[in-house]
């Protein structure tokens, strides 16, 4: 078992003012005791081609986003965003990577069609790969869940997940599971991966034109969103499973959620599983309304942790959203998400036993 940190202070952008904190990442990393981590170079244009339109990706690349364009990322068009952005995605991509025991230094190919971007039947990377062993890789970034094919949304210009779910499949790796527990519904990868299409005369939102999209199911990757069902976005396509909770929800209903639904989760027997930590559950997150402590967020990641620890899934861990009053509770927050990931990767062994909600201090 092992454990890496992926890290870059490239991520910190300068977007002006507003309600995400760019300067999260380094603070977390400064928090940790500023351990060894791999600077990861940008994702490259031929990666993001795997998942975004040559379109999309050429205005960003230019800087000829229209006014619509911008509004609905919700970000300030910049050289420095773009490659900041582009960054994180290679962050998650080096982390991804990591976790399977696959090395760097191999060109992503373009497949042929959206069905050939899985690993052929019967073809799965070796056994004496990660496959076979718990690795982590910890990403402190990522987690940009609200980005399409052909427009970014909600704070999110790319879909780094989804991107480098794409790459480890023309690595080889078959079978992925993305658990998101972001307090908002992970969209863009809801929809890149199979996400059902809007029900006639639905009134347009923030995502009208990923409706016109061909989408293609992917029966290799299973995307689970538990989310707040009340909150941003309006447009949710389905996934492989969402749990909408109710406003307020708490520690104890979510925590209880969880642990019903991970192992459906397990029984899509994920090679490599992507955990989107989103801090924005918390009870004082300014865009969240689930009202989760941060003894609850903890317990929430080693629930998640330790089912894929037993299971000898390795696991990619990226923070997501966080938007709490005080910065520094969001910092804490992503920091005992990092604490819990890496102390994981170095454990000598398994848990003895299926891990619980219920274990440990009683959920509020």
């Amino acid at each position: 078992m092992s454990a890496r940190i992926v890290y870059s202070a490239r991520y910190r952008v300068d977007i002006g003012p507003h309600v995400f904190p760019t300067r999260k990442y380094d603070l977390v990393y400064d928090a940790l005791g500023r351990p060894p981590a791999v600077d990861p170079p940008p994702a490259t244009w031929e990666d993001l081609s795997l998942v975004h339109t040559t379109e999309y990706l050429e205005k960003l690349r230019t800087g000829t986003m229209s006014e619509e364009d911008v509004a609905q990322l919700e970000l300030p068009w910049s050289p420095e965003m773009v490659e900041g952005f582009r960054v994180m995605v290679g962050g998650t991509i080096q982390a991804a990577l990591f976790a399977c025991g696959l090395s760097a230094d191999s060109t992503t190919q373009r497949p042929q069609s959206q069905e050939s971007s899985a690993a052929p039947e019967g073809q799965e990377f070796s056994a004496d790969s990660a496959i076979s062993a718990f690795n982590v890789g910890c990403h402190i970034g990522g987690g940009l869940h609200h980005a399409f094919p052909n427009h970014g949304e909600g704070f999110c210009p790319f879909n780094d997940v989804a991107v480098a779910v794409r790459v480890l499949q023309h690595r080889g790796v078959g079978r992925i599971a993305i658990v998101d527990l972001d307090v908002h519904h992970g969209n863009g990868t809801a929809f890149i991966f199979g996400g059902a299409p809007p029900p006639p005369q639905t009134r347009s939102g923030r995502s009208p034109r990923a409706y016109q999209e061909q989408n293609v199911t992917h029966a290799n990757v299973f995307t689970f969103s538990m989310h707040q069902q009340h909150n941003y976005p309006m447009w949710k396509p389905r996934g492989s499973l969402d749990v909408g909770l109710p406003d307020g929800a708490r520690d104890a209903t979510f925590l209880g959620e969880l642990e019903r639904a991970l192992p459906k989760v397990a029984a899509h027997r994920p090679q490599c599983v992507f955990y989107l930590a989103g801090a924005d559950p918390y009870e004082d997150d300014q865009l969240g309304g689930l009202r989760l402590t941060k003894e609850g967020l903890r317990r929430r990641d080693r629930l998640v942790i330790d089912t894929f620890r037993i299971a000898g899934v390795p696991i990619v861990v990226t923070l997501a959203g966080g938007y709490a009053r005080r910065v520094e509770d969001t910092v804490a927050i992503h920091v005992a998400t990092i604490e819990e990931a890496m102390g994981a990767g170095a454990a000598s062994g398994p848990p003895t036993a299926p891990p619980r909600a219920d274990r440990g201090r009683q959920a509020s």
